[in-house]
This record gives C-alpha cells, structure tokens and sequence, in this order.
C-alpha cells in the first residue's frame, strides 16, 4: 500500500534521513521504532507531504505522491495523527473531530461520526465539553477519533502512547488493534517498543536517520540487539 524507496531528507544543511526504504502492505500494522531523534516523525511528516524530500520516492496505493499536497494526501485517503495531539483547545470535541472530516462530503459526516464515538463511547458522553479540559488520554481519543474522521485507508499514529498512564497505554493499543481489526492499515511510530511490535505485523527500527533493522514484530523482539538497546533487557 504505501512504498518509501531511498528516501532523504534535509533540513537546510543537516541531513534528517538517509536513503530510507520500508514498506507498509494493505490490511496490517507496521511499527517503526527508535530512540528520540531517529527521524521517525520527519519521515511521517515528509509522507504527509508536510515536509519535501530531497530524493528517493512514495508510492501510495501505486501512485506517486512526493508532490501532492497534504489535503490531496488525505483525500487519497491516507491520514496522519501527530505527536503531541494538536488539538484546538478552546473547540469542542465534536468540533475538533469535524475539522478531520474537511475533505469529507457533509453528508458523510454523521456516519464518520457515530463510528468514531462507536470506538471511543467516552468521547459521545463528552462531545460538548471543550477540549483543553479532557484528560490526556481523552485527548489523544480525540486527536485519533479526527484521523479516523478523514476515512482513511492508512493511518499514521506518530507517539499515540506519549505521556500517558499505563492503564492508558493499553487502552490506546487495544483501540489501534481495533482500528485494524476494521480494515484500516496503520503505519505505528512508537518509543513504546514492547507494546509496538508486540502488536505489529512487521516491525523496522530506525537509528540516526537510518533503517539498521525490519522483521515481523516478535522476530524483532526475539532480536538481542533491540531487547538490549530498546527494552533494557
């Protein structure tokens, strides 16, 4: 579904990625993993054409969309959450999942909305409270539940589990198994090693801009290098 093949990427004279090639196949979920300042986010900003690429190419469900803008990204089909929620706090709930559903026609709309509140019940009870006051877990319900509101085929969770109680973290990856369950594929960005590729179908680790290592997520695991280096065993 999605193809990224020798990409790099800059930021002015400092180079971001280097020749970087993974794959996300339709219907599963892959996991990239790796410490703060890997790339990671610059690679989901640069597929949700946020930022440009200096070479290599994206193919997304056989197109190439290196330079199609991010509302033409979505409407593609293909969504990206990002870190830290960015929400609009003084909004309401229900108007923050609308601005996801901006490419979508206003008919659809009530339907996007009751599947989002179907996977997050909490957020139908909450839906005029203004968003700055949920708690962090809702938060990112919220920030999810506006991805989802694009229709997407491929959803791009980058950090979902951030700064969140335990108990939530597990609430957060129960609901992107769900996400999938319902035919959504999703590209996972995660410092959570364990929980990420303990979920994920296929799994690739990112160090200095690089791709050093892919697998299935439990080869991963299984993998001395990842468990001494990402998980402290």
């Amino acid at each position: 579904m999605l193809a990224i093949e020798k990409l790099q990427v800059a930021y002015g004279k400092v180079q971001a990625l280097w020749e970087v090639t993974l794959g996300v196949p339709d219907g599963e979920i892959v996991a990239l993993v790796g410490a703060n300042g890997a790339g990671k986010t610059t690679l989901l900003k640069t597929v949700s054409g946020l930022l440009r690429r200096q070479s290599g190419s994206i193919t997304y469900d056989g197109k190439h969309i290196e330079e199609a803008s991010p509302p033409e990204i979505v409407q593609h089909g293909l969504v990206h959450v990002p870190e830290g929620r960015k929400l609009f706090p003084e909004m309401t709930v229900i108007d923050n999942l609308l601005m996801g559903a901006f490419t979508v026609p206003q008919s659809e709309r009530p339907q996007r909305l009751e599947r989002v509140f179907q996977i997050f019940p909490v957020l139908k009870e909450r839906r005029k409270q203004i968003a700055g006051t949920l708690s962090g877990g809702e938060q990112q319900m919220v920030a999810i539940g506006r991805g989802l509101m694009g229709g997407p085929k491929l959803l791009m969770l980058d950090e979902p589990s951030l700064g969140l109680a335990p108990i939530l973290v597990e609430e957060v990856f129960r609901v992107i198994a769900e996400i999938n369950r319902l035919g959504v594929t999703v590209l996972l960005v995660e410092q959570n090693t364990q929980n990420a590729l303990s979920l994920a179908h296929k799994g690739f680790v990112m160090e200095l801009g690089r791709i050093v290592l892919s697998g299935s997520g439990s080869e991963l695991l299984a993998n001395s290098n990842v468990r001494k280096a990402y998980l402290g065993l």
